[in-house]
């Protein structure tokens, strides 16, 4: 290991001494996205107080200013794709900041851990794994029907801000062509991504689970906390129908800003709304089916 590496390994080192007594759980809520991660952090973020007050540490968010309704830790993600390890470090003090004495689990959640997992430099994953030996750490990964997980995953890429580097976000792409971008399908290796966290983290350290639509109740259930969650939060992030994403794939073929896109969005919500009843929701055609049954790498729940 780089002394780089080592010299950050030892600052997170003194940072957690002074709870090794207190057999404090880290869980890494890694999405996957659309699978209800906006609604579970939604959630999560109202009920910080109450749950601070059950020993479970949901963090105060660094990036509010753009994620205000809901709160995650894409820092997490963003330090470890630049290998950032100064930032890395000061997210994670910022986070032992807010530990308290009765605290017992602490929750960082963002679906960006999935989406990136492929583009961390190894530097990156051997500072996680030092961290797993600081720290009790759980992955837990939610994975949906490989058919319904990358049809709405193509529709988030064609929504999303062009990104340099990014072969996929705003581009004016056919499910087809995206498919064959290397990228892009591999966010189908869900036994991939298990088994590097594993490989990372330790062999029992990753929870899988299958989406089966309310994974607010699951987590609670998981957490240990029986009451059934009141004020369910809504459904988010609303899936753009084939009219409307046809729309987006020719509003893609113009250099847009990402906060010009952000505001044609509130209008093509609209939109979509409208052409729901004209909308033919087929994006999907018989040989890419083919093709992304033999990508997948299904796992055993």
């Amino acid at each position: 290991m780089e002394g780089l590496t080592i010299n950050f390994t030892k600052q997170l080192a003194d940072l957690l001494k002074p709870f090794e007594q207190q057999n404090i759980k880290l869980i890494i809520h890694a999405g996957t996205p659309k699978t209800g991660t906006t609604s579970l952090q939604t959630y999560l973020g109202k009920k910080q107080y109450k749950l601070r007050g059950k020993g479970i540490l949901y963090p105060h968010n660094l990036d509010k200013i753009h994620n205000p309704n809901a709160p995650k830790h894409q820092w997490f993600e963003k330090n470890l794709l630049t290998t950032n390890l100064e930032s890395f470090v000061e997210n994670v003090r910022n986070i032992i900041s807010q530990v308290k004495e009765h605290t017992h689990t602490i929750i960082l959640s963002s679906e960006g851990i999935y989406n990136y997992w492929w583009d961390f430099p190894e530097e990156s994953k051997a500072i996680l794994s030092e961290l797993s030996k600081l720290i009790v750490i759980e992955v837990w990964v939610w994975f949906r029907d490989p058919l319904e997980f990358i049809e709405s995953y193509y529709k988030q890429c064609i929504r999303n801000p062009q990104v340099a580097n990014n072969p996929c976000y705003g581009m004016d792409l056919s499910f087809a062509e995206m498919l064959d971008i290397e990228w892009f399908s591999k966010h189908l290796d869900y036994q991939g991504f298990v088994n590097e966290c594993q490989a990372v983290f330790g062999s029992n350290k990753v929870l899988v689970f299958k989406y089966e639509g309310d994974v607010v109740q699951e987590v609670i259930h998981r957490l240990g906390l029986a009451t059934p969650h009141d004020n369910p939060s809504p459904r988010q992030n609303k899936s753009l129908n084939s009219v409307s994403i046809k729309l987006l794939r020719t509003i893609n073929n113009y250099d847009i800003k990402a906060k010009d896109k952000d505001l044609l969005m509130t209008h093509l919500k609209e939109i979509n709304g409208l052409l729901d009843n004209y909308a033919n929701d087929t994006l999907i055609d018989e040989e890419s089916r083919q093709r992304v049954l033999k990508l997948s790498s299904l796992i055993q729940f």
